[in-house]
């Protein structure tokens, strides 16, 4: 029964051998070719974005903006502790300060309405996390970062097909950063997407891009050589990477269709154990959309998620944690303010998250259902 439904199953769409034959054979499988090209149009068409470059992970994207940004040692950046190492690790290695905001009650995403009073001279950025695709409050947080003269980069690694009001997720902060990791909506293995929303940056997010080169310029006839002119490192894919992603970007909607169908069958078969108090159900505030990227539940306590898990286990199902708070976290403790951030712990110690994946057939879901309803009548 061991690993029977597993917690992800990457899903492949039929074309993604073919695009990586015809980019195998059309003589470029370097970065920025023609699949590149494709996929980075598909989120300008279709979302909105001023300027896109495909990277070859979200962590990448992400390094990016703070290049961009020219974080320096002593810059203070906010951003929620209830969030993947990357988020934080991207501007540390700047030389930033990172100052953690604890989640919300009711979700699991950034307390918006405690990030005012941490903001100090010192503060150049605030990065938004939006936790399972789910939007922020943006309005409060793009008001806030202006009266205060700061950028906003929106991790956006789960958001595909998100929006806030009706604006896509990514598409709102100076920089907008994507993951195709193999567990997101759309996938090809490993890659990620820096939007550049700001025009400002768009001449050197595509430098840096390019290994602080302007090597791109060059390819499009602008200049008649290419050198060194800034920093920057090798963050394009290969096209292969690309070809694979694109087939998976023309699919996006008949993925979606499939994603939110499962999403909400688990929202309409546990409401009723959700309101016996047994756990908390997803949240999706009025303003906001839901790309069904996860499907979670929210325990009492850490030994009934514990216990709870064990069991789907012994069901052959696979069910995961979440994140661990990053201020707690080894590396970062030494650097630790005294502050409690409750509900970031609160949802690293009681937060699962259940299979959810295209090819989660409505049977395989019926027996995750029932299983769950056993284990609260056992």
């Amino acid at each position: 029964m061991d690993n029977k439904i597993p917690f992800n199953k990457p899903y492949l769409t039929g074309k993604e051998a073919h695009y990586l034959y015809q980019a195998v054979y059309s003589g470029h499988i370097s970065g920025n070719g023609l699949y590149t090209k494709k996929c980075q149009q598909f989120f300008v068409d279709n979302f909105s974005i001023r300027k896109c470059l495909l990277t070859t992970s979200c962590t990448d994207a992400l390094e990016m903006s703070a290049m961009l940004l020219d974080i320096k040692p002593g810059d203070e950046v906010i951003m929620p502790t209830f969030t993947f190492v990357s988020t934080a690790l991207a501007f540390i290695r700047q030389g930033a300060k990172i100052v953690f905001v604890d989640s919300r009650e009711d979700h699991p995403g950034m307390d918006e309405e405690s990030i005012e009073q941490l903001i100090t001279s010192k503060t150049k950025v605030i990065v938004v996390v939006h936790y399972a695709g789910v939007s922020c409050d943006m309005d409060r947080i793009m008001n806030m970062a202006s009266k205060n003269n700061l950028y906003v980069v929106e991790d956006a690694a789960q958001c595909i097909d998100s929006y806030f009001k009706n604006t896509p997720l990514g598409s709102i902060g100076n920089f907008g950063c994507f993951s195709f990791h193999e567990t997101k909506n759309v996938q090809c293995g490993e890659g990620g997407l820096l939007a550049v929303n700001d025009s400002n940056f768009e001449k050197r997010a595509e430098i840096i891009w390019e290994k602080g080169t302007n090597r791109s310029e060059f390819f499009r006839g602008e200049v008649n050589k290419y050198g060194w002119v800034d920093i920057g490192s090798s963050f394009l894919p290969s096209d292969l990477l690309a070809a694979f992603l694109y087939a998976q970007l023309e699919n996006l909607n008949t993925i979606q269709i499939r994603r939110k169908a499962i999403w909400q069958k688990y929202m309409t078969s546990l409401e009723s154990l959700a309101k016996n108090g047994f756990f908390t159900l997803p949240k999706i505030p009025e303003y906001a959309s839901n790309n069904a990227h996860m499907f979670y539940l929210v325990f009492n306590k850490p030994e009934e998620r514990d216990n709870f898990m064990q069991f789907l286990k012994g069901n052959g199902i696979m069910s995961v944690i979440h994140y661990q708070s990053l201020h707690k976290s080894k590396y970062y403790e030494p650097f630790s303010d005294s502050r409690k951030l409750f509900w970031s712990d609160h949802y690293s110690d009681c937060l699962v998250r259940l299979p959810l994946f295209y090819e989660l057939t409505e049977e395989l879901q019926e027996f995750v259902i029932e299983t769950i309803y056993r284990f609260y009548n056992q």
